[in-house]
């Protein structure tokens, strides 16, 4: 009988780095941590398909991970480093002041963050421009790109949509300078106008159901669809909050941005496609998936994304969340280099969906098929 090595003692430095990436993760992510309040609809909505009176749910679907699972994959290894800086081999956009009629012109400012314009309008999707996605400033995930549209050099806004609550997507300081300089129209899913209101009262903000559907502007409606998610700011407000995509019609052919969605069978993709029919542009997450065990419910791979492109029947498509907030096991390149693989298995070409990185244009002119 062979003697077998001693298996590796978890020093206190590797205890300390995995603790730290444990309250990272919960800052970024907010499973633990956080601030205490949130958006709590409570005994304002009636219940239905997607609320008990209480809380938000995904129909059909997985509910979001708990603690004891949380500190599993912190505590378990197999995180891939990431590097200090990861530069955008694009230059920061500066875009123009408006985009009339039926072009469409799309910036990627980072992470979540795309500025829309067209119909002579500029709508920003989850707007996130500080240096850390986390309710503190001194810890959580941080930037390693700059936006790749300087605040300064953004046009001004006229609409915000607002997925979830997130602290990496929605990011309350960034709305605020938004509202103080422009007025936008906010518009996000039930629940969150107690959180941004709870940071500035002064903030408007429009607040709807899935499949509303909200004017924009002349010809343009925001339509909320269903994604399987969840939302929180803290440990008491899980789900008191609602989550959506956005389908913008009027827009090119139109566009759909997905916020942030698992796979869930194809079951948002499908509704999409038969509720408006195939679009010009779809705006889809690829990262923040690894390990796959934790995170399939929440969060799609690289896989999954290109099958939810082809099921939308979408032209065009643009991979975000990844490449700029460490928020997962996976390493910073790894969603780019996974959604080739994809796209070739499924037989897609990879110019039709492309992994975006911040500082890169997308356009489209009217009549042009992406």
């Amino acid at each position: 009988m062979t003697d077998q090595p001693p298996a590796p003692r978890l020093t206190r430095r590797r205890l300390g780095r995995r603790l730290g990436g444990l309250l990272g993760a919960a800052a970024a992510l907010p499973w633990i941590g956080g601030c205490l309040g949130g958006g709590v609809p409570g005994a304002a909505l009636a219940a239905s398909d997607h609320f008990d009176g209480e809380r938000f749910f995904n129909p059909g679907g997985a509910g979001p991970r708990g603690l004891l699972d949380l500190a599993r994959w912190k505590l378990g290894g197999g995180d891939e480093p990431w590097p200090e800086a990861y530069p955008s081999p694009f230059p920061p956009d500066r875009p123009p002041p408006r985009v009339a009629g039926r072009a469409l012109r799309v910036s990627f400012a980072g992470h979540a963050s795309f500025l829309i314009q067209g119909a002579g309008l500029n709508i920003l999707t989850d707007p996130v421009w500080s240096e850390r996605a986390s309710p503190v400033s001194f810890a959580g995930p941080k930037r390693v790109n700059a936006p790749g549209i300087a605040f300064d050099d953004l046009p001004p806004i006229d609409a915000v949509l607002v997925s979830h609550g997130h602290y990496d997507h929605l990011d309350l300081d960034t709305l605020a300078r938004l509202w103080q300089r422009d007025r936008p129209r906010i518009l996000a899913p039930l629940g969150h106008d107690a959180t941004i209101r709870g940071h500035d009262a002064d903030i408007a903000v429009t607040t709807a159901d899935w499949e509303a559907v909200v004017p924009l502007g002349p010809g343009v409606e925001a339509v909320l669809e269903p994604v399987h998610h969840w939302t929180a700011r803290g440990v008491f407000d899980r789900n008191r909050a609602l989550w959506c995509g956005f389908v913008l019609r009027g827009l090119g052919e139109g566009v759909f941005f997905a916020g942030d969605t698992g796979f869930d069978e194809g079951r948002p993709f499908r509704r999409v496609a038969a509720r408006h029919g195939a679009l010009g542009l779809a705006l889809l997450p690829i990262g923040a998936y690894a390990p796959r065990w934790f995170m399939a419910g929440q969060h799609m791979d690289p896989a999954d994304a290109a099958q939810g492109f082809r099921l939308l029947g979408a032209r065009q498509a643009l991979g975000y969340h990844w490449g700029t907030f460490k928020l997962t096991d996976e390493g910073i390149a790894r969603p780019e280099e996974e959604l080739a693989v994809a796209l070739a298995q499924q037989g897609v070409a990879p110019q039709r969906f492309l992994a975006a990185r911040p500082g890169q244009v997308w356009q489209a002119a009217p009549g042009d098929a992406g």
